[in-house]
Parts: structure tokens; C-alpha cells; sequence
């Protein structure tokens, strides 16, 4: 194929997580070094049974639309399941996690012949083989996501990644600097840190050091980074050097996003997470009282099995009580395997309702949050199409301007789930 119109010899499509953009940049990229050409990868997610539908769905699509094409399925579902995605008649290969981002399987890969997929649990190796490698820059973003951990030791009962992702693994922090020292060469202005269990962060390094020393490290060393932003992180995990940045260093974006998943004890029991609804609101306030302005996002999940009403008016309450502003809502899917499947499950129809009523109260935190910041000059970090982020993270319309550019704006007035801002008014 030549021309304006052509493929590029090995495209990616990434499902769920930041992590999973991430390293569908590496998989691009150690796919092409091999050789390959005209192939499509599916980096695929697991979260929820719909994601995995969209996945088989994009897959077949694909075949349609570009018949000739190779496509390739890795990620976290083909990971867990690799057997129903090689059935696909669509698919010529199955890569699993561990091996998707090396570019010797995609040179011996035998294509047409099932699947490749090794056991996640036997992992001996660190997350370093995707930070320490060739990602220095990612295509499409102006925020750079650097993956400072892999995997999960813990058995929430509704969540199937640790099957997908295997055992909790650390990127040395020498790597991640390294990493990140590169970014920045090439023009990039924040830096997000991504993980599947990120504050489990060096748990596995010598001296056990915590994702708080890994920030003040990157923050010391890398000083001409101009931003360093989280993704999520477990709230009853934080350690004290991590609020402490917070704390004292303003180039630490004043933004966190929760995994909470509920605000009820009961329901929080049978997920097995390891906090209770009043230590997530004594953290968003203990936080808040040393970054006045951080701005809090979170996972809740609706319905999950036995919530009663009461109790789900509990987590409609969290968002409140926290004061949560950016909410990403999960109707609660059953995972086959993971013992909330075989609890006694609420009507789907009651979870999807739940699920609007949470979706609701998150568009009213978000309204509230975004008429407080009429008149106010805010820095932003353009990106492409005419959006910029504010510091903690809110989406600002700011018109046709280059990405990468750190301004100020003046929030004239906002639109549905956005910021409109005038550039460098004073």
C-alpha cells in the first residue's frame, strides 16, 4: 500500500486503561522492528464482560473492512481466555501479556496457529522490560504515560486483571527516571505514572522503597520536568512521603483518582478491599487540608451483588462526603472465576439504574466544580484539537493552538463537561 491513505504497517487498537495505551505504543513499535507489516493489533481489556464484547465486535469489523489484513490479539482479556479469541477465524495469532512488547515473539510468532500465551503467575522478571525500553514518546498524546508497575497481589472479589496481569511487579526507579529524563528531550511537559496496583509500587525492590520516595525522586532528579501527574492509586496504601509531595511540591499535579469502588463497609467487605468508607473520606480531607486545591476522582461500581438500596445510598453519599468530582462509574459486571459471579446477584435492572443515578451525581459534582472556576486564570497544557488540561486535570476549550504548550487561560464560562478559557488574559 502507498499514499496519503495508506495503512501504517502495523496499526494498534487499545481498549481500557491507560496502561493498555501505553503499552500498545511498545507493542507497535517492537512489532514493526520485526518486520511485521499490514497487521492489526487488538491490546484488549478484561474489566468488564462489555469490554470484552466491543473487543470481538472491533475485531470482526475489522476483518471486513480490511480483509487482507493480519490481526493480532494480545492484552488483558486474550490473556485470560486466549482460546475463544484463536477460535476467532478472524484471528491469526494470540499474544499474551507478558510477551506482547518483545520483539523477538513477533519475529518467531506462528501465525494460524492458536495461541501464545504463557502463564502470567510465573513471571520472575520486574515491570522494567516496558519502561526501560524504546518508548520516548507516544503517538497521538502530549502527555507522556510512563509505566511504573504491573500486575496485582490483591483478590478484590469482583475484579478478574490479576489473571490478565499477574503478580504485582516494580519498575526500578533508576529506569523510570531514565525514562521520563527521555520525554522530556523530546518535548514533553508532563509526565503521568501508570500501574495496575500503583501504590504497591517497590514492594518488590530492594529496601521496599514507596511510590512517595519514587515522586520525590523523579521530582529531585528530572528538574526541568514541568508537570508529574497520577493515575489511580489505592487510598489506604498512601504512604507518608507521597502526602508530603503533595504537600510541598507544586510541579505534583493536584489531582488523584480513587479506586474506592463503593461507600458502604458491608459492601466494601465483600469486595475484599482493604479500606472502609470513613478512611476514604478522612484521606480526601486529611489530603485536602495540605493541597486546598486538589481535585479528587474516583471508581464506583453499582450493584454489585447483595447492595440493598440503603447501601447504595451510601456510595451515592461518598461523592458528596469526599467531595469527588470526576467519577467513573461501573455497573457492576459478573467476571466468570472471580467470586462475586457466584454471589447472589441484583436485578440488571436495578444496576443500571444505579449506574444512571451515580452518573447523575457525578455530572452535578463536575457542574459544581466547574462554576467555581468562572474568572479564575488557570495554567493549561494544550493538546490536540483544541482542548487543554488544567492542572487538576479539568478539561479546558481553549481554540486552535499548537499541543504541548504550557498557558494561561481565563475561564470565561463552560459547556456540558468542559472549561472554555481565553489564552494568556491576565
Amino acid at each position: 500500500m502507498s499514499g496519503p491513505h495508506a495503512r501504517p504497517p502495523v496499526e494498534v487498537v487499545t481498549f481500557g486503561c491507560r496502561l493498555n495505551a501505553v503499552e500498545s505504543e511498545a507493542v507497535r513499535r517492537s512489532a514493526e522492528a520485526a518486520g511485521c507489516e499490514n497487521t492489526i493489533v487488538f491490546n484488549t481489556c478484561a474489566v468488564t464482560e462489555e469490554a470484552v464484547r466491543q473487543a470481538r465486535q472491533a475485531i470482526r469489523r475489522a476483518a471486513r473492512e480490511t480483509p487482507d489484513a493480519r490481526i493480532v490479539v494480545t492484552g488483558c482479556a486474550a490473556q485470560i481466555d486466549p482460546a475463544s479469541f484463536a477460535q476467532m477465524p478472524e484471528v491469526a495469532a494470540v499474544i499474551g501479556n507478558a510477551d506482547k512488547a518483545k520483539p523477538d515473539v513477533w519475529r518467531t510468532a506462528r501465525f494460524h496457529d492458536g495461541a501464545r500465551v504463557n502463564d502470567i503467575f510465573a513471571l520472575p522478571e520486574t515491570a522494567h522490560h516496558f519502561v526501560a525500553g524504546a518508548v520516548d514518546s507516544i503517538e497521538g498524546h502530549t502527555r507522556a504515560f510512563v509505566e511504573v508497575q504491573n500486575g496485582c497481589d490483591h483478590r478484590c472479589t469482583f475484579c478478574i486483571i490479576p489473571y490478565g496481569r499477574g503478580p504485582s511487579r516494580s519498575a526500578p526507579a533508576g529506569d523510570v527516571v531514565a525514562q521520563i529524563r527521555k520525554l522530556v528531550a523530546n518535548g514533553y511537559r508532563e509526565a503521568v505514572l501508570t500501574g495496575v496496583d500503583m501504590t504497591s509500587w517497590g514492594h518488590d525492590l530492594p529496601g521496599q522503597p514507596t511510590l512517595g520516595r519514587l515522586v520525590k525522586q523523579i521530582l529531585k532528579l528530572v528538574p526541568e520536568l514541568d508537570r508529574l501527574r497520577l493515575s489511580s492509586i489505592d487510598c489506604i496504601e498512601a504512604d507518608d512521603d507521597l502526602v508530603e509531595a503533595f504537600a510541598t511540591e507544586q510541579r505534583l499535579m493536584p489531582h488523584l483518582h480513587l479506586s474506592l469502588q463503593a461507600g458502604d463497609d458491608m459492601i466494601l467487605k465483600r469486595m475484599k478491599r482493604r479500606h472502609s468508607r470513613d478512611d476514604a473520606i478522612r484521606f480526601c480531607a486529611m489530603l485536602r487540608s495540605v493541597r486546598p486545591d486538589i481535585v479528587f476522582g474516583a471508581d464506583l461500581i453499582a450493584g454489585f451483588p447483595t447492595e440493598s438500596e440503603e447501601m447504595f445510598a451510601g456510595t451515592l453519599a461518598l461523592a458528596d462526603e469526599c467531595g469527588l468530582t470526576h467519577l467513573h462509574v461501573f455497573p457492576f459486571s459478573p467476571r466468570p472465576g472471580t467470586p462475586a459471579a457466584r454471589m447472589p446477584q441484583t436485578a440488571r435492572e436495578v444496576v443500571k439504574d444505579r449506574a444512571r443515578r451515580l452518573r447523575e451525581k457525578g455530572a452535578q459534582r463536575l457542574r459544581l466544580h466547574l462554576e467555581a472556576q468562572q474568572g479564575r486564570i488557570l495554567e493549561v497544557l494544550t493538546e490536540r484539537g483544541g482542548i487543554a488540561r488544567a492542572r487538576d486535570f479539568t478539561m479546558v476549550k481553549v481554540g486552535d493552538v499548537a499541543p504541548g504548550q504550557l498557558r494561561s487561560a481565563k475561564i470565561v464560562s463552560q459547556e456540558r463537561e468542559r472549561l472554555i478559557g481565553m489564552l494568556d488574559i491576565a
